[in-house]
């Protein structure tokens, strides 16, 4: 039996550790999380941190693995890379790229001399940079880590408040890996991300994907809705936009998540990653909307198979994050009422009564989704926001 390493174990790991084993793999499951919720799907875990390479590699050895990919997470990408690199195995994408696809600055640097259009950006490292870039910065401008994910230490910085730099660049600041922060011009217009599968150097897009994130200052993803309900031209040059940022990061084979603004100056890239999109746009979205099981691209791409990257289908989907407000969690109600709204295909509750509910700064403060689907993606959107508000989540 083929083996295989998973870097990731949370709960937007488990759909891939799930199809691995339907694959006929057997999965060991890595990550430094001993309670992680993907564990009892796996045949083993290792307890390693997925950014610790070193560890990955000394594990690779003593197991002996086939093959070691990850899933959704940004910096196991980088690990893959360079494991498989020291293995002397065949990459999908180089360490080297690897970095450009998980460091905002690396991956800014990158996409200007490639010619693929991105914000003004200035990569700082401190308060007193912070304000000196600031002096030449529109009124409102964007500072977040260089490698972290899911809205974590971003920041809308306004002039007019008279902000507290050094304050601003310490929030910041304790989310970046490396000390690095970046300075980026403050985008206006809608937000996408683009979902695709490259296969021996050619790009497919599979969906571009309409989002919702909170007001200022933190830009927390609230939810997501495919089909994209833009007009065809501007999907066209977000399309554009999309498929130069993959050439710029030398993929050869497997995923991408793109995100996008389409601004009045038209589509500019906000990032790129490597690796499936989180949030369920892949796993629960991708497959009811278009019919394309990503995850199952990814692990036929490993194993050498046929991908099965064509659409099936096309219809809508949408998923909701539920909030509430701060304080201790006294009751919940509605969940069942909602589970059986038209078109609801999944309730979830991250937490229970008696937890506490911080403030929504990153996406790890939301309280659980729903998931619904309609003929197109307006119907989607309408089951999905109906099925949300018959959840009440009341907090002292």
């Amino acid at each position: 039996m083929k083996k295989i390493f998973i870097l990731g174990a949370s709960m937007l790991q488990v759909p891939a550790i799930q199809k691995a084993k339907e694959k006929g793999l057997y999965v060991y499951a890595l990550d430094y999380d001993p309670e992680a919720v993907g564990i009892p799907y796996a045949d083993e875990f290792l307890c390693i941190s997925t950014i610790d390479k070193e560890a990955v590699l000394k594990a690779a050895k003593e197991y002996q693995p086939d093959y070691i990919i990850t899933s959704t997470s940004d910096m196991p990408v980088r690990t893959v890379a360079w494991v498989n690199e020291q293995l002397g195995r065949p990459n999908d994408i180089a360490f080297e790229d690897a970095i450009c696809a998980t460091d905002k600055a690396a991956m800014r640097r990158r996409m200007k001399e490639c010619g693929v259009p991105v914000p003004e950006f200035h990569v700082i490292h401190s308060a007193q940079e912070l304000k000196n870039v600031a002096e030449h910065m529109a009124d409102r401008f964007i500072i977040k880590p260089a490698d972290n994910a899911a809205s974590r230490g971003v920041y809308l910085i306004e002039k007019k408040d008279h902000p507290d730099y050094d304050e601003i660049y310490r929030f910041t600041h304790r989310y970046s890996r490396s000390g690095e922060v970046l300075v980026e011009e403050f985008m206006t217009g809608p937000e996408v991300s683009v979902e695709s599968f490259t296969v021996n150097d050619e790009t497919h897009i599979i969906t571009i994907t309409d989002k919702k994130v909170t007001e200022i200052p933190f830009f927390v993803e609230t939810g997501h809705t495919e089909p994209s309900r833009l007009p065809a031209e501007v999907q066209a040059d977000i399309r554009s936009v999309a498929e130069g940022a993959i050439r710029a990061l030398h993929l050869h084979n497997g995923p991408t998540h793109t995100e996008i603004k389409v601004t009045p100056a038209g589509a500019k890239l906000v990032e790129i990653a490597a690796r499936l999109g989180g949030d369920f746009i892949t796993s629960r979205l991708v497959p009811l909307s278009s019919g394309v099981d990503l995850i199952d691209c990814c692990i036929s791409a490993t194993l050498g198979q046929k991908v099965y990257w064509e659409r099936t289908k096309t219809v809508g989907s949408a998923i909701r994050f539920i909030q509430a407000r701060e304080g201790t969690i006294a009751e919940i109600r509605g969940v069942q009422e909602a589970m059986q709204m038209s078109g609801v295909t999944e309730v979830s509750l991250y937490k229970k009564v008696g937890d506490i509910v911080a403030p929504l700064e990153s996406s790890g403060d939301r309280l659980g989704h729903v998931i619904a689907t309609g003929a197109d993606a307006d119907e989607a959107e309408r089951n999905c926001e109906a099925a949300l508000a018959k959840i009440m989540i009341r907090t002292i």
